[in-house]
């Protein structure tokens, strides 16, 4: 098995994993972070932002879509998220209310989720892509007493909504220079009036801080539960992981709409005291690469779908940009294939580090690390302190632990702080995430005799086909090997001889045309690379793969599609496709 390493420039935190792992304490995490004053509990928002505000730092450096930056630092974020935090509190908004955001990436965004942690309310990000509908079912779902958005936004999709949502008692308007009635009001007018000295009440790590909505497969989308005790899980990955030190410049290109755009774009980088770049456009090549040279950025947590769109630019960017400063490229959303840990190695010098995790975990649960080999196409090894296995369920009430390079569940043993507490109204449904002392995450996997783990699949999207269970992941990676292909989707189709017949949707590179002859060609790559009983009987050429906002191809729409069956939740669709 080939592995790759990376020439360091720092010396990493995490320099002997089997040591680091065997000692491993969370109550150790503890001593690092400092807890409110007057041991009153913890809080994301002060070891996020307040106990950093001595700091002569900026804390986030916002890009604007039209070339406007604006720099805050932590003192100036301890500042604003007071404010907002009073501003709640004028409104009578308390202890476990929820705020929900709807806006793009605007500083205002990251000040409310602070502030909202400050005045120990629930923070509830939503994408600023969703439409109506969606936007209705998670306000009505997580009980929303405040939606932060834009005039633009509450035009188009909230004012229809108002009549309908009879728990929302406010909607706060970040560009509104008057208040429009009583109950939608101006942000600027509310912090102007607003002091900037506020104290964060006593907060037990086991209040409830976040609600992540994630979708489901059908039916309406859950509502995963965080506390402020996740911020641990945050902080050490951000330590472990990233390898966050304070003169890095750090870029997390993740919304916070999703889990990774909170926990990773706010929290984990805020609280190592470094600074963080929020670009506020959307993907484009130039502009990135541009980003990673002008702002001299040092870690970067991006999205194999992003990788994959820079693989299919003609952009030479050692050639072109001067990005010596960048020492670390981590990745996360769906499976790394390894084609794109080469390209990386080629093109920007250095591999990229895939990790694993769910809106569920709240955070990082299994990584490559920088002083540790990669293991091209591996998820990586578990984060010190996360005890991980794969499983198979023997019946309702009980698992057995499959040894090496079996497939089976991917699970986790409970109890790590970012761990869901819960979904929202749906006690029965977390319940059954649960056997026999495991947290089965829903993700099929394997672990080889080096204790890397291996995505095979979600345990929906798994082809049977003659008498083989077959991992899209394994197939799309084979595929992404031909010269020719940029990204690949794979999925099963019903078949009465064998089973379900391989599937793939294969997107080419810039300047290729579709054809059949090209069309054998990566088909006769797969035969050779996985066999015939694997490899895909039927290729269908598509530039415009479904996926959701955080990157991931849906494959379970393209095999509904294909079949002509319901949908379900699109919500977190890219597009209205």
């Amino acid at each position: 098995m080939e592995t790759l390493t990376n020439t360091l420039s720092v010396t990493p935190h995490l320099q002997d994993y089997e040591k680091t792992c065997a000692d491993f304490r969370w109550e150790q995490v503890y001593e690092e972070l400092d807890g409110l004053p007057e041991k009153k509990g913890l809080n994301i928002a002060h070891e996020a932002v307040d106990r950093h505000a001595s700091l002569d730092r900026t804390a986030f450096r916002w890009l604007g879509k039209k070339g406007e930056v604006r720099d805050l630092t932590y003192d100036a974020l301890r500042k604003q998220s007071n404010r907002f935090a009073n501003v709640l509190q004028k409104l009578e908004v308390g202890k476990q209310d929820r705020v929900f955001l709807l806006t793009g990436r605007i500083l205002e965004l990251y000040i409310a989720a602070l502030g909202t942690w400050k005045n120990t309310s629930v923070f509830c990000p939503l994408f600023s892509a969703f439409g109506p509908e969606p936007i209705r079912q998670r306000l009505t779902k997580g009980d929303a007493k405040v939606l932060v958005t834009t005039e633009r936004l509450f035009h188009r999709k909230i004012i229809g909504l108002l009549d309908h949502l009879p728990s929302l008692q406010y909607v706060i308007l970040v560009d509104a220079e008057e208040h429009l009635n009583t109950r939608v009001v101006s942000w600027p007018l509310l912090m102007k009036e607003a002091s900037d000295e506020f104290t964060i009440p006593p907060t037990d790590p086991e209040d409830m801080a976040i609600l992540h909505f994630t979708s489901g497969t059908t039916g309406m989308p859950k509502g995963a539960i965080h506390a402020h005790q996740a911020v641990l899980t945050h902080y050490i990955t951000g330590k472990y992981v990233l390898d966050l030190h304070p003169e890095d410049i750090y870029w997390c290109t993740a919304d916070p709409g999703w889990v990774t755009g909170t926990s990773y774009g706010i929290i984990a980088p805020l609280t190592h005291g470094v600074t963080s770049i929020i670009d506020e456009a959307d993907f484009d090549t130039e502009r990135w690469y541009n980003t990673l040279e002008q702002q001299q950025v040092s870690v970067w947590y991006t999205a194999p779908t992003a990788v994959r769109m820079l693989m299919r630019s003609d952009t030479e960017p050692k050639n072109q940009h001067q990005l010596n400063h960048l020492r670390l490229i981590h990745s996360v959303g769906e499976p790394l294939n390894p084609e794109a840990i080469s390209w990386a190695q080629k093109v920007l010098g250095m591999p990229i580090y895939d990790n694993w995790w769910q809106s569920e975990t709240g955070g990082i649960m299994i990584s490559n690390f920088a002083s540790v080999p990669i293991k091209p196409g591996s998820m990586g090894r578990p984060l010190p302190g996360i005890e991980a296995a794969v499983v198979e369920q023997v019946d309702d009430q009980n698992v057995k632990v499959l040894p090496p390079g079996e497939i089976g569940d991917l699970a986790l043993k409970p109890g790590w702080p970012s761990m869901f507490r819960g979904y929202l109204h749906e006690e029965e449904r977390y319940n059954k995430c649960f056997v026999d002392g495991w947290y089965i995450t829903g993700d099929l996997a394997k672990q080889d005799e080096d204790g890397y783990f291996w995505f095979v699949g979600r345990a929906d999207d798994i082809i049977k086909t003659s008498g083989h269970m077959v991992g899209p992941f394994e197939v799309e990676s084979a595929l992404m090997e031909h010269p020719a292909v940029a990204e690949a989707a794979v999925i099963g189709i019903p078949d009465t001889m064998i089973g379900e017949l391989v599937k793939a949707y294969v997107a080419l590179k810039p300047g290729i045309e579709p054809n059949e002859e090209l069309a054998l060609d990566i088909k006769g790559l797969a035969r050779k690379k996985l066999g015939s009983a694997v490899a895909p009987k039927e290729i269908e050429f598509s530039e415009d793969m479904p996926r959701t906002r955080s990157g991931k191809i849906m494959r379970r729409l393209l095999k509904a599609r294909e079949l002509g069956l319901p949908e379900g939740d699109t919500s977190t669709l890219e597009k209205n496709t």
